[in-house]
């Protein structure tokens, strides 16, 4: 699937003046859905890579990632006032602070095909080939995403590879996080497994936090309860809970492991261990 290029003049163009407040919530919301003018003979499909480069006087670079969530359309007059041409909506799920964008130059010399220096805001296709190498350098740039960790970063794989598990903004709000936490502790509340149990400090306070309310249920004005809401699940049980639109609540998924003969297990500390072992030698010399 072919990706497109977009390109960003906060002076000009296609305008975003919330820009610095859209990256805070991106952070706790994961995705970011804006429409996009793009040139009106580029063919691009649903699900395909969007790149985002700044231009203009705020300086030129790489500065965010999405995937394309539309086939091009043109918009409705009261939709985009003042703005005629195709566009595109695009789902951002990665953009970079203004001043923090990857430099045109690291972007020339090593994918040399794009033109960095001549894309305008319309966008253009970018080469598999070439995307390869945009791909390795973002991903060298780019900071983990400190909520799930295990979650490749946003632009690192293709999309073709990828198999995208929806979690709505209450799942990745760090604040609501730490309440929910610090009220039910790091345990997976369907399977019990614990993260730092089983790997020691290197797991400490890894868990994912699930809403226990489908998204499609939540009125206007709804206010979060971090501990009535949120419950910890490890990664696999969560993405259990996702398998179908109105998730599976903790309760279910202890019955599917129940039915399919799932035992919970325990941690034995190395004493406990050392012991058996001892009771095991001294069996075999009877």
């Amino acid at each position: 699937m072919v990706a497109v290029l977009l390109g960003w003049n906060p002076g000009a163009g296609t305008t975003w003046p919330e820009y610095s407040r859209v990256v805070d919530e991106l952070a706790a919301a994961g995705v970011h859905r804006r429409p996009w003018r793009i040139l009106n003979s580029t063919k691009v499909a649903p699900g395909a890579d969007a790149w985002l480069l700044l231009v203009g006087k705020a300086g030129r670079g790489l500065i965010g990632h999405g995937v394309t969530a539309s086939t091009p359309y043109r918009p409705a007059p009261a939709e985009k006032a003042g703005e005629s041409g195709t566009v595109i909506d695009v789902d951002f799920d990665a953009l970079l602070p203004l001043g923090d964008q990857i430099p045109v130059d690291v972007l020339i010399a090593r994918a040399p095909m794009s033109g960095w220096n001549t894309v305008k805001a319309a966008g253009r296709r970018i080469p598999d080939e070439e995307e390869r190498a945009v791909r390795a350098i973002w991903a060298e740039h780019l900071p983990p995403d400190g909520i799930d960790p295990i979650l490749p970063v946003p632009g690192t794989a293709p999309q073709d590879a990828l198999t995208r598990v929806a979690m709505n903004r209450y799942e990745r709000s760090p604040q609501a996080r730490r309440i929910c936490l610090a009220h039910h502790g790091t345990s997976c509340a369907a399977c019990g497994f614990s993260f730092e149990a089983v790997y020691g400090p290197e797991g400490e306070g890894f868990i994912h936090v699930h809403h226990l309310t489908p998204v499609s249920q939540l009125g206007p004005g709804y206010e979060l309860d971090p501990i009535g809401d949120l419950v910890p699940l490890c990664p696999n049980c969560h993405y259990m809970a996702h398998r179908r639109p109105v998730p599976y609540t903790p309760a279910e998924l202890r019955a599917m492991m129940s039915g399919a003969g799932h035992i919970a297990g325990s941690v034995l500390s190395q004493q406990e261990l050392e012991a058996q072992a001892a009771a095991q030698r001294i069996l075999e010399s009877r």
